[in-house]
């Protein structure tokens, strides 16, 4: 009996095995993101692009419920915006992005970029007047726009499957950034009924189809590449963006610390030696 035991418990042992074997993925691929090092910053450019892949492909499934389309113009945000003082004529112009030496914010609320990315949206509402729902341009204070009205749509759209909310997914996903940008990039082609290959993917499957192609987005900048590849990596930056939007000014308020600590401590050396000079230790 006790034999008989052994051997069974030996043979679960294996099956869970083999079952955890096959779940396993495939590691994401370590990619050189600018925001990595301990003194990085985001690549606003990319930043811009993956937002504008997130609003014409991922935004069709998936919600970024934390995120407001005024975040994109604040400081810090992609669609920023500066006054710039031209040195050759006098004129101040307007600047995405902060400048290298001067410039003045523009608040969120005179950002005309911002204000056009938000009216594009369609939000859904309740009209104040007969108090039915109604569809109006979003503003700019608005969260992004939700693809579904509740869970059962989503799920009922999507073969069962509950599309992620993706505000904050680098920092949810072991891998972070690196795992999305592999993941988008990590489908064979394999198709099980409702199911898609992908060995980034735990289990090795997903309900998600490939999501991105060639050509699928046309960027403004003639230079950059169209492909899978620098899609994926540009909706990664966005989205490692939108989890963490005051990253930059987070490390710049380390750099200051560490620089004050490092002063302090040497301070308090000096200090030690004048107090205790002359006395045998």
């Amino acid at each position: 009996m006790l034999r008989a035991l052994t051997a069974a418990a030996a043979a679960a042992i294996a099956i869970v095995g083999v079952a955890f074997a096959a779940a396993e993925a495939e590691h994401p691929q370590d990619y050189p993101f600018s925001f990595d090092s301990p003194v990085g910053n985001y690549d606003m450019a990319a930043v811009q692009r993956g937002f504008q892949v997130y609003n014409q492909v991922c935004a069709a499934c998936h919600a970024m419920e934390h995120l407001s389309y005024r975040h994109l113009g604040e400081e810090g945000g992609p669609f920023a915006l500066y006054r710039v003082r031209d040195h050759e004529t006098g004129e101040m112009t307007m600047q995405i992005g902060k400048p290298e030496h001067g410039g003045t914010f523009v608040d969120v609320v005179d950002n005309p970029y911002v204000r056009a990315i938000a009216e594009e949206a369609i939000i859904s509402d309740i009209d104040p007047n007969s108090g039915q729902l109604t569809d109006r341009p979003g503003r700019i204070s608005d969260r992004f726009r939700q693809p579904f009205p509740n869970e059962i749509a989503a799920r009922a759209s999507n073969g069962g499957a509950y599309p992620v909310d993706l505000s904050v997914i680098t920092a949810a996903r072991h891998g972070g950034a690196d795992y999305i940008r592999s993941l988008l990039m990590g489908y064979s082609g394999e198709v099980n009924g409702t199911l898609y290959e992908n060995r980034y993917f735990p289990g090795g499957w997903l309900a998600m189809p490939a999501p991105l192609g060639e050509g699928v987005v046309a960027y403004n900048d003639p230079e950059v590449p169209q492909t899978v590849e620098q899609y994926a990596t540009d909706v990664a930056y966005f989205l490692q963006w939108a989890s963490d939007p005051h990253m930059e000014e987070r490390k710049r308020m380390g750099i200051v610390v560490l620089a004050f600590l490092v002063v302090l401590a040497g301070l308090m050396y000096l200090a030690y030696k004048q107090v205790w000079r002359g006395e045998s230790h």
